[in-house]
């Protein structure tokens, strides 16, 4: 199988799309991502995989905290500006959740501290101890086929017959 192969069988599974977040140095970090999962309720932990060439996985590593934010449904410009899909430099004005930047209006905002990493082939996976959660009442961004998708309710596959 080859590299395009694999990606698309990947983009087959439907994901929310987080911005990961860090402050190194009073400055602030961030870069899109869907790789991010729940691993244990007791103690809270979830993990987040770093690319290698993302400039984020340094930042991570020296500042040894993150937060995860889970976009909104009205948060695509977040999802493409993190990710370099935007070029121009916009303002975006971070909240603060346990001294971690976060964004306004995600539907979930967890703060974590590094509590272990691992390489995995070309990624690091950085398993953080969850430290602050907040929520909000909004519908999801969603991601699946290499597109952006709308989260509709109103459709469920429990009513089909």
């Amino acid at each position: 199988m080859d590299d395009r192969q694999f990606r698309q069988a990947m983009g087959r599974f439907a994901t929310g799309v987080t911005v990961i977040t860090t402050e190194v140095e009073g400055e602030v970090h961030g870069m899109t991502a869907n790789a991010f999962m729940s691993v244990s309720l007791n103690p809270k932990l979830v993990v987040i995989s770093i690319g290698e060439r993302a400039q984020m996985l340094e930042k991570i590593k020296n500042s040894k905290k993150f937060a995860v934010n889970i976009l909104s449904g009205e948060q695509k410009e977040y999802s493409m500006l993190f990710a370099g899909q935007i070029k121009e430099k916009r303002e975006i004005n971070f909240d603060d959740l346990a001294g971690l930047p976060v964004l306004t209006g995600a539907i979930a905002q967890v703060a974590c501290e590094v509590v272990n990493e691992h390489i995995a082939g070309d990624h690091t996976l950085f398993i953080g101890k969850v430290i602050d959660i907040k929520i909000e009442e909004r519908e999801p961004l969603m991601f699946f086929n290499g597109q952006y998708r709308s989260f509709s309710p109103e459709v469920s596959l429990a009513n089909k017959k």
